[in-house]
C-alpha cells in the first residue's frame, strides 16, 4: 500500500543513508522501522503471533506466558 507521510528532513536523510548503506529501499527501511516499533507498543499482537508458533511447534495447549515461565523456572536456582 502507498502512503504518504511528513517527518523531517534530518530523519529522511538517516533512512535514506541506512537504505543505501544496507542496499534496502527506503519503503523497506521505513517498514522494518514501523514494523519494530508496533513490536514494542503493541505487544499484545506480538504475544498472539508467538502464541500461534508454540501452538504449530506442538505445544497446542500451552499459553505462551505459562509455558516460557515453566521453562524459566526450570532454568532457575531456587
Amino acid at each position: 500500500m502507498k502512503t504518504a507521510v511528513s517527518i523531517p528532513d534530518e530523519l529522511f536523510e538517516q533512512a535514506d543513508r541506512l537504505a543505501r548503506k544496507t542496499m534496502k529501499s527506503r519503503s523497506q527501511v521505513f517498514s522494518d522501522a514501523l514494523r519494530e516499533y508496533l513490536s514494542r507498543y503493541a505487544p499484545d499482537e506480538v504475544t498472539e503471533a508467538m502464541d500461534r508458533v508454540v501452538v504449530e511447534a506442538g505445544q497446542p495447549n500451552e499459553d505462551l506466558t505459562s509455558f516460557t515461565a515453566r521453562r524459566i523456572l526450570a532454568r532457575s536456582e531456587w
